[in-house]
């Protein structure tokens, strides 16, 4: 399927999100929930697959849905086509703090592999795949397990890291060692593979885990300052356990529920 050239402009800092700018007949597909808004003239169809095989046939859509429910995602993709006579605009927003990051699959040699929850969207034809680890160690220990997903094609593809984002080439034979859970994307050339942080008092006090992805030229990889997985459990550990308000700051927060309890129970306004 040919692919369709999309102009488009990343907005904002920490929130970011993608608009992008369709001509007549172009489209773009986007990840469920992920759209901020668009234009009158922008048509919606969800469609059973990844988007790219549409005149595949029915086989073709289901090959599609099938890798997209592997990876964890749904079954459906949503197309955002231009119906009108002229130019019109759709935006997707990232769902948490980081950047999203404009890739074009021209000057990546064609494929990105990627972590589940990365793509945001891409231009229409761009075909959303699966890339299986092919170590069991990488599936055990890897942060991603055995799948990633795998976007092919020529055109420009959105995805999103949490944080900041660092940008990695690497020359052949050159290695990174990368916590398994700030790795973004690599090309299709980079060697992943898993060691072990090699003594049992850093593994079990250092903070960092049993493994380290290992990382291995030539290529490029994208890593992430803030996983959402971190994120997550950052803010679970700052949640109350047991039902009740946590206050921040217990001397303070101890003045101000004594002086709310005692103004709700003097009902007489004798201030006794």
């Amino acid at each position: 399927m040919a692919m369709d050239v999309v102009d488009y402009e990343i907005r904002g800092a920490e929130m970011q999100f993608v608009e992008v700018e369709l001509d007549p007949g172009e489209a773009a597909i986007g990840e469920a929930g992920s759209m901020m808004f668009m234009d009158a003239g922008i048509q919606l169809d969800t469609v059973f697959g990844d988007g790219s095989a549409q005149q595949g046939g029915f086989f073709g859509k289901l090959l599609g849905a099938g890798k997209r429910l592997v990876t964890g995602e749904s079954l459906f993709t949503t197309v955002y086509a231009n119906q009108a006579t002229r130019k019109q605009r759709v935006a997707f927003a990232a769902p948490y703090p980081g950047k999203i990051l404009d890739i074009d699959l021209r000057q990546v040699g064609g494929t990105l592999i990627c972590q589940k929850d990365a793509f945001l969207c891409a231009a229409r034809g761009v075909s959303l795949g699966i890339a299986f680890q092919q170590k069991l160690s990488v599936g055990f220990f890897g942060g991603e397990g055995f799948i990633m997903q795998k976007l092919e094609g020529d055109g420009m593809a959105f995805v999103h890291a949490g944080g900041t984002c660092v940008k990695r080439e690497l020359a052949a034979g050159e290695t990174l060692m990368v916590d398994t859970g700030c790795l973004v994307a690599h090309t299709l050339g980079v060697n992943f593979e898993i060691q072990y942080v090699g003594k049992i008092k850093t593994a079990l006090f250092g903070g960092e885990g049993l493994f380290f992805a290992r990382l291995s030229g030539p290529g490029t990889v994208w890593l992430q300052s803030l996983p959402f997985s971190r994120l997550a459990s950052r803010v679970f550990a700052a949640a109350p356990q047991k039902g009740g308000s946590r206050e921040e700051g217990s001397l303070l927060g101890g003045f101000a529920a004594g002086g709310l309890a005692g103004g709700l129970l003097d009902v007489d306004g004798d201030g006794e």
